[in-house]
């Protein structure tokens, strides 16, 4: 007998037997004879008493099919399937409508979800067409009830659900050591231990890149410098070694020689020894350069992921201070500034340098010049970005300026934002780790619904309430996710669990990743702090110290709970300051059209990302920094912080190292710095113009400004989102 029905959205209601009496008689309305109320309730009674004590709504319908057919009223039978039928096809509409938006290349949401990637081509589409019709398999078989009410509601935002399936991982930042030393399989072929800078290089993208293939976000290296340092003194010495060759003079007494530093240097004034040194230098120099320019070049057009999209890929250095590690320095920076093809700004891969008093910081540190040099990069080109290795947050106990490997306790970060280093279950360290998977909750919704409390006091007891509530159904879904994930195969992963991975070395093939993948993180994001202070306090964080204290408690609430759930679950977790994309303007197009324009709240195409001060208000470089500053801390799964400044910065580098000292004063984790760049989308021309209608160059009237995201560059914003190029139009200079 039937007491419960399962609909198609999954949820669990109970049998109505007047609900399949109307469905009959609707069909019965259609024919000659009319209604027959005994046949009705006769088959109706067949069907509740046959069916199972739960089913669902297709099973209920069969037996109606079933019945009908079986009795004298054939033709109500067929009335019901065709209607029957008639549902369906409307309930495919919506899906019909969107892959045909897509096989139209229409520009939507759906579309520019990601604007890395090309959803126009046919692999764009491919990719599009597998991740919209992934999602609904997700949310019918592997969400428990109380994570899709979530969902649903517009509370939560689960990352990556199309890639839930396949039980991927995150992100990782790449041991690249391990794959220089031994080399790796991948695919059909192998790789030997590498042997001199080019092989290096071009080895370094290809780990990047077979491992885009095997996981659903980004790539990192972690200590780009010190991993490639070796190969140019091995550069070197087979540079003497053709000398030797070509003189017949024996120079073993140069393979070793100690070098300050690799500079070119004019040969003409130089004698014997001396002079072979130095033009082996040269040599090396230009190898290294070339090489840096190889592995620019690759990141930029090396596709994965269905040849669809370029690896979104970042790579950490800055504080490798060997002569063979600040030739890498210097030759990638060179490269950097010069640009790739006819001179545009790369787009990958995110480079980010790190700063460290005794370093790389202050005049008297030995890479000092460097840093200088990377500002001055960083003026014309955005990157590298800066990750403060001097933040409290960021320190390591065992870190010693005489430990040769001491890039193993520096905190090493993903582009985009994400940050892992802290770790329950193993070394603190960022290598050989990534995120496992994370989710954002929508805290200006719940803000919101408490709006119609009117004493101030209990609306914000309310909001926590809510909160409460929100985060531990999400710290369940991500268990959840972890649980399925451990299930993967070690041969799932080829590269990744075989040669990256924390603790892969002792696993097996056949083997599942459940004792390894602890050492990863488990991330809960959050977005919209500036609407969710205004929705329940009246004003955002940047203007007011009631709501600077508000959002830090709202913040460190998050926090606390995530060490409770780290405790309780056995697990990394984290908090995120989420990099919304597609999302900032999800959550904002749902929420307005429930609840309306909100002022400060709903009232623009997007929520402000994570714990910002919103785009739009004017405030000092000193204030934002003051503001955002104590967020880092709180959020140790990742956070970023913006500044955009004014004019051509090309020719202002002191600009990029003020933004710095703001980092450094301010105990922030991470920045970047955003300013004007216009290029031609025809011949790739940049500069730094207000306002650019036709290019000097060749004269195409396709001009696009350069921009940074989340965290990331776009080569053109005919990828962003609406919600996107409407927080592009309101951002403010910071002066």
């Amino acid at each position: 007998m039937i007491h419960t029905v399962v609909k198609r959205d999954g949820r669990i209601v109970g049998f109505n037997r007047e609900k399949i009496a109307a469905a009959i008689r609707k069909a019965m309305l259609t024919t000659d004879a009319g209604e027959d109320d005994v046949l009705v309730y006769k088959i109706v009674d067949r069907i509740e008493f046959r069916g199972k004590e739960q089913s669902t709504v297709e099973e209920i319908q069969d037996m109606v099919e079933m019945e009908l057919m079986a009795s004298p009223r054939k033709e109500v039978a067929k009335s019901y399937i065709a209607y029957r039928d008639k549902r369906s096809i409307a309930r495919k509409a919506k899906t019909r409508e969107m892959f045909l938006e897509i096989v139209e290349a229409k520009s939507n949401d759906i579309t520019r979800e990601n604007a890395n990637m090309n959803a126009d081509t046919p692999a764009g589409m491919m990719m599009k067409f597998a991740s919209e019709t992934t999602k609904p398999f997700v949310d019918d078989y592997l969400l428990a009830e109380e994570t899709l009410w979530a969902v649903r509601g517009n509370y939560l935002h689960i990352h990556d659900k199309d890639y839930y399936p396949t039980k991927s991982l995150t992100c990782i930042q790449h041991p690249l050591d391990k794959i220089l030393e031994n080399g790796f399989e991948a695919g059909h072929g192998e790789s030997r231990p590498t042997k001199r800078i080019e092989t290096a290089s071009f080895m370094a993208c290809i780990s990047m890149e077979t491992v885009q293939n095997e996981m659903h976000g980004g790539q990192a290296i972690p200590a780009f410098d010190f991993y490639l340092a070796p190969y140019v003194r091995r550069s070197f010495i087979e540079e003497v070694k053709t000398i030797e060759e070509l003189t017949g003079f024996d120079l073993k007494h140069l393979y070793d020689i100690e070098i300050e530093d690799y500079l070119y240097q004019d040969l003409d004034l130089l004698q014997g020894d001396e002079r072979l040194r130095q033009h082996a230098i040269n040599r090396t120099i230009n190898r290294v350069h070339q090489s840096m320019e190889a592995f620019i070049h690759n990141m930029n057009t090396i596709h994965s992921r269905g040849g669809n999209q370029v690896v979104f890929s970042s790579i950490n250095y800055g504080t490798d201070t060997s002569a063979e590690g600040r030739c890498i320095i210097r030759e990638l920076l060179q490269s950097t500034y010069e640009g790739v093809g006819k001179g545009s700004t790369a787009i990958f891969p995110i480079q980010i340098w790190k700063k460290k008093r005794g370093v790389s910081y202050l005049p008297s540190d030995r890479n000092y010049d460097l840093y200088q040099f990377a500002c001055k990069v960083a003026a014309r080109r955005f990157f590298p970005n800066f990750v403060n290795l001097d933040a409290t947050f960021n320190q390591h106990e065992k870190w010693n300026e005489n430990d040769p490997k001491r890039y193993q306790y520096e905190v090493a970060t993903m582009g985009c934002r994400t940050r892992v280093f802290e770790n329950r279950f193993g070394e603190k360290t960022s290598i050989a780790r990534g995120n496992l998977s994370f989710s954002t909750i929508n805290i200006v919704r719940l803000a919101i619904e408490c709006m119609g409390e009117d004493d101030k006091s209990r609306r914000i007891e309310l909001f926590f309430s809510k909160l409460d509530e929100l985060l531990e159904i999400t710290a369940k879904q991500l268990c959840n996710r972890y649980n399925f994930q451990k299930t993967a195969l070690a041969k799932q992963f080829p590269l990744l669990m075989s040669a990256l991975w924390s603790g892969c070395e002792s696993l097996k093939p056949n083997d599942t990743i459940e004792r390894v993948i602890n050492q990863g993180t488990l991330g809960i994001g959050f977005i919209g702090l500036a609407e969710c202070l205004i929705a329940l306090i009246g004003k955002h964080h940047g203007e007011s110290e009631e709501a600077q204290e508000l959002g830090l408690r709202i913040v460190t609430y998050m926090r606390d709970r995530v060490n409770e759930f780290s405790e309780r679950y056995q697990h990394n977790f984290s908090v995120l300051a989420t990099p919304a994309e597609g999302l900032s303007g999800k959550f904002t197009r749902i929420d307005r059209k429930k609840y309306g324009e909100i002022p400060g709240v709903t009232d623009k195409e997007y929520y402000t990302n994570s714990n910002h001060i919103p785009v739009y208000y004017k405030c000092s470089p000193k204030h934002k920094a003051e503001i955002e500053a104590p967020y880092h801390d709180l959020t140790r799964g990742g956070h970023i912080f913006y500044i955009e400044i004014d004019g051509d910065a090309t020719h202002n580098p002191q600009a990029i190292m003020d933004i710095v000292d703001l980092m450094d004063k301010n105990n922030i984790g991470y920045c970047s710095v955003n300013h004007n760049r216009n290029r031609c989308m025809k011949c790739g021309y940049e500069d730094a113009q207000q306002e650019l209608d036709k290019c000097p160059r060749c004269g195409n009237d396709n001009i696009d400004k350069l921009q940074r995201i989340t965290g990331y560059l776009v080569g053109t914003t005919e990828r962003w989102n609406k919600a996107k190029l409407a927080e592009l139009n309101d951002r403010v200079i910071h002066k």
